[in-house]
């Protein structure tokens, strides 16, 4: 399984970008797939993430309203379009597979906003 994240860049506050992550392997349909993000000398954090059924989604408090993570499971990708960018978004985001106690990160892709 490999997961390939694109779509960082150096933007201004209240710019918007939109990441996307190719996963090889079994669909993502079967998995619940989400986006963290990490800064230097910080734990790796939840950003958003949808579940299997891809009926439901969950967000960091504070990226709701701003952020939103969908699936394309005839591409086999999931994005986080993310609005309204602030200088704490400023952070290496990754995507991630999870099935049980079973994880797959990407290889992080980097956003980094201005003020």
């Amino acid at each position: 399984v490999q997961l390939q994240a694109s779509g960082g860049g150096s933007v201004q506050a209240g710019a918007y970008l939109r990441l996307s992550c190719a996963v090889s392997g079994p669909t993502i349909k079967t998995y619940n797939m989400g986006w963290f993000r990490q800064t230097p000398g910080k734990e790796r954090e939840f950003v958003g993430g949808i579940r299997w059924t891809g009926t439901n989604t969950a967000y960091l408090d504070s990226v709701k309203g701003r952020f939103s993570v969908s699936r394309d499971s005839a591409k086999n990708t999931i994005d986080l379009q993310m609005n309204s960018l602030k200088p704490e978004d400023t952070a290496v985001y990754y995507c991630n597979r999870k099935s049980g106690s079973t994880q797959y990160w990407g290889q992080g892709t980097l956003v980094t906003v201005s003020s």
